[in-house]
């Protein structure tokens, strides 16, 4: 078949565009990325054949070669693995189709060229061609596992077209020849690509080899001989005791895994004995990674069986809330052929979660209260994620209730706060955990909905993550004291009225109901010190920021009316009580009315539903005051 010529897509060619002229700082990272690649191909076709045997094809001596030509000026990186057909060739290779593509040009054009941009590459499931910081031109010969008549030359130099043809390779794998810039020509140094392989993948299982040229005997007899030498130790490093690996391998190890450029935050090491053993490496990263907000949420470890990959990404060891943590575990009581469906309802996965959840939670607990400035860059990234634990994981709620930090009414703009302070500082007759939610801390500082409290001298937390509105109702109590939201109508800390002013006051109520069909209720409240009125809902009504939230979603936010609570105490409520007094009829009473409505939409944080005629109301009020 003759060579055929296919366009890239638009986007893979944005893509190489920045690839090759912008994230060029660090290029030394395709070595890594494309060795990498390699023993993915391994894995994957050491799994299939647990149930195929025929496609290892009596070829198992499993290795990532490369093969430097200083002549050619081409680096050859080759693999036994599962290899590609021509239409995974397409799939893979000229194509990117998923939304990682797009999320990675976003990223890269704000890192620019900071020196985190190479890092963006993994990150994104492009690694593949980082090959093009270095190569003006990439060839792949590739077959695959049980086809021998069907191997695929694919060619580009990466401009926005890439050649296809058949060619025959008598083994199964991909070989990818790097045509070498001017630039780049030190990677063909086998010195270098000593140094680089031992950095980036040391730690791999399989062996990562070149022919190196020795001289062997001595005098006359000496001769110049080709050997086949491995250049990384292949010692997996979670194998390894804790004490025996260096913090600069687990960084490395880290990196490699998480296609982060910095170092984590904390390191969880340890192997499990007894009734099922199993050793864990995970690492909490340090702060969010450009792609995470892209991608999908899913959680995992790698799972190895006795170092077999059985599972790029086991959902079963790590849930959902904890998906930043990146590692592996390694299960010795597993069967190899163990099946992803098996693998639901293995109950040695759920002995092996709970054992990684409790100690993710311990290193997050222990970072809080020993390195409490890397936790908050840490919180600062992951608080939210960490947050969804409230609603999934019952039997850790309160632990990760203690993670958490909020601001509140009473620590200074920035600063935080946990539930476990909170608790320890409350009043002697405060039974319960006060907290609003809104957009912002800043916003909720001057909510009227503070005033009793802050009256009292009592501290209410400040919740500015959408997720609260979730998470926090469900986690109900802590430390036996009962969480209240202080927009609420029963909300803490809010007496009875007393029965006078009820009574002074129930004409102008009944009044205001009539005009105001926009609210279920109007009464008296001494939950005011300083505003004039307030909205607040029933214990299971919607509130107005979950209102707000539903509304972006493009959800239906219909929800029941807010009851508008006055302070009769204060100079507005009490002139309108009098002007009502003397003139039941009065039309100025509809005017004032709306306006002390549409001023408690505004103090809630929410919009009038006709600004113009709010401006109006008010803008007749300044008017007719400027004139008495």
């Amino acid at each position: 078949m003759s060579a055929e010529t296919l366009e890239f897509k638009a986007e893979l060619k944005q893509l190489l565009h920045l690839i090759t002229h912008s994230l060029y700082s660090d290029r030394e990272i395709f070595l890594r990325e494309l060795i990498s690649n390699a023993s993915d191909a391994i894995n994957k076709v050491r799994f299939d054949a647990l149930a195929n045997a025929d496609k290892l094809e009596g070829n198992t001596d499993w290795k990532i070669k490369l093969t430097p030509n200083v002549t050619a000026g081409t680096l050859t990186l080759s693999d036994n693995g599962i290899g590609m057909s021509r239409q995974e060739v397409i799939d893979n290779l000229g194509t990117v189709a998923q939304s990682g593509t797009k999320a990675f040009l976003e990223a890269a054009k704000r890192a620019g060229k900071t020196g985190d941009a190479p890092g963006l590459i993994g990150q994104f499931g492009v690694g593949f061609y980082s090959a093009f910081m270095v190569a003006d031109k990439v060839d792949v010969l590739t077959r695959a596992a049980g086809a021998p008549s069907d191997a695929t030359k694919w060619e580009s130099d990466g401009q926005g077209s890439y050649t296809l043809e058949a060619t025959e390779k008598p083994t199964r794998g991909t070989d990818v020849i790097l045509h070498l810039k001017d630039d780049a020509k030190d990677f063909l140094e086998p010195w270098r690509l000593r140094s680089l392989v031992r950095k980036f993948s040391d730690f791999l299982e399989h062996p990562v080899v070149m022919d190196v040229e020795k001289e062997v005997g001595e005098g006359e007899e000496k001769k110049k001989e080709v050997t086949e030498e491995t250049l990384n130790s292949r010692k997996a490093i979670w194998l390894r005791g804790k004490s025996e690996v260096k913090p600069e391998e687990y960084e490395e190890f880290y990196k490699s895994l998480a296609h982060d450029t910095d170092a984590p935050a904390d390191v969880i090491h340890y192997t499990a004995e007894g009734k099922t053993e199993f050793k864990v490496l995970c690492f909490v990263p340090a702060h969010k990674p450009f792609g995470f907000d892209y991608e999908e949420p899913v959680a995992g470890l790698r799972l190895y069986v006795q170092r077999v990959l059985i599972m790029d990404r086991c959902e079963q060891v790590l849930p959902q809330y904890l998906r930043f943590v990146k590692g592996v575990v390694d299960s010795a009581d597993l069967p190899l052929n163990v099946s992803r469906e098996l693998l639901q309802q293995n109950p040695i996965l759920d002995t092996i979660q709970k054992s990684v959840v409790k100690n993710i939670l311990d290193s997050l607990a222990g970072m809080k209260n020993l390195e409490y400035e890397k936790y908050l860059e840490f919180y600062r990234g992951f608080g939210t994620v960490l947050k969804e634990g409230l609603t999934r994981d019952w039997s850790n709620r309160e632990k990760i209730a203690d993670l958490l930090l909020f601001e509140s009414a009473n620590t200074e703009a920035g600063k935080f706060t946990t539930f476990a302070e909170y608790v320890e500082k409350m009043l002697t007759d405060q039974t319960e955990i006060a907290y609003l939610i809104g957009e912002s801390a800043e916003q909720l500082r001057h909510s009227p909905y503070l005033e009793a409290f802050r009256a009292k001298g009592q501290d209410v937390l400040l919740l500015t993550d959408p997720i609260d509105e979730f998470a926090i109702p469900q986690l109900g109590k802590y430390k036996d004291k009962q969480l209240s939201a202080a927009d609420r109508g029963e909300a803490a800390g809010v007496g009875e009225v007393p029965a006078g002013d009820k009574e002074r006051f129930a004409g102008l109520l009944n009044s205001l109901k009539e005009k105001l069909p926009d609210v279920a209720a109007v009464r008296l409240t001494n939950r005011l010190t300083e505003s004039a009125a307030c909205l607040v809902a029933d214990s299971h009504g919607m509130s107005a920021h979950m209102e707000r939230l539903m509304e972006r979603m493009g959800r239906d936010a219909s929800a029941p009316k807010r009851v508008l609570e006055l302070n009769p105490n204060h100079a507005t409520v009490e002139a309108l009580r009098a002007l009502h007094e003397k003139n039941a009829t009065d039309p100025r009473l509809d005017g004032y009315a709306r306006l002390l409505y549409e001023q408690a939409v505004i103090a809630e944080g929410s919009k009038v539903s006709d600004p113009v005629a709010f401006a109006k109301r008010v803008n007749d009020l300044i008017v007719r005051d400027a004139q008495a």
